[in-house]
């Protein structure tokens, strides 16, 4: 896989013993974070701070880079990534490196394993150029896009003018289909905004007043929705 996408037999080798060294240390620094620190962002930046993954990072670095115009980031599940590629815009998966570790199971146990996305989606939006596009299925604070992709992006943004952030509230309808979700609350198939408050507002608003609880395929959105405004003191 690879090879098909134009990686050197020396950098092939080199990066699986690094992913492979990687995910065998990756259980002790696990259990680190957990013994040492009680913040959420303190353990994901010690898990992420395996050597093997920082120098697989340097190896594979510029097989990182985007072959579309405009980067795309997401939250809430993988078919938001894909509906992100389907609009013209390119994800982490969608890389040369990202695509092949995308595609293996490398190790049943995602513990051991996310720390290199991590790793991996630092190094990704560092590479921002342009535009960004943020696809949101559901809002979580506490996410690797929100908690670690956009403030580095926002570093990013300092340095570089041109690097400016798109905003996509998106939903998924009964049968399936991938909406984005207007300031009048309808469907449609696009919608942007400016700021991460007005997206996630429509998105909120949106799953509040139109959801059909019978949708199953947003119902999760719907639930943590719900609980993340009742645990800020608002009425179910």
């Amino acid at each position: 896989m690879m090879d098909k996408v134009g990686f050197p037999q020396d950098v092939t080798d080199a990066a699986w013993q690094l992913i492979l060294g990687g995910i065998a240390e990756q259980g002790q620094l696990n259990d680190e974070a957990l013994a040492m620190f009680t913040e959420r962002q303190e353990q994901r930046d010690h898990r992420a701070s395996n050597s093997w993954y920082q120098e697989l990072v340097r190896l594979v670095g510029d097989y990182l880079e985007i072959d579309r115009p405009t980067m795309a980031l997401w939250s809430g599940g993988i078919d938001t990534s894909v509906y992100a590629r389907s609009k013209g815009h390119t994800p982490l998966e969608s890389t040369p490196f990202g695509g092949v570790v995308n595609e293996l199971q490398l190790t049943m146990d995602w513990m051991l394993k996310t720390p290199m996305w991590n790793v991996l989606s630092k190094a990704f939006v560092t590479r921002a150029r342009g535009p960004v596009h943020i696809f949101l299925r559901a809002y979580n604070p506490d996410s690797v896009l929100i908690a670690q992709e956009v403030p580095q992006l926002r570093v990013v943004m300092a340095l570089n003018p041109a690097v400016e952030l798109i905003w996509h509230p998106v939903y998924t309808t009964a049968d399936g289909k991938l909406m984005e979700v207007t300031e009048d609350l309808d469907l449609a198939s696009d919608a942007t905004y400016r700021t991460r408050d007005l997206c996630v507002r429509a998105l909120y608003d949106y799953l509040r007043l139109k959801h059909d609880r019978a949708n199953s395929r947003s119902e999760r959105a719907n639930a943590e929705m719900g609980a993340r405004l009742a645990s800020n003191g608002n009425q179910p």
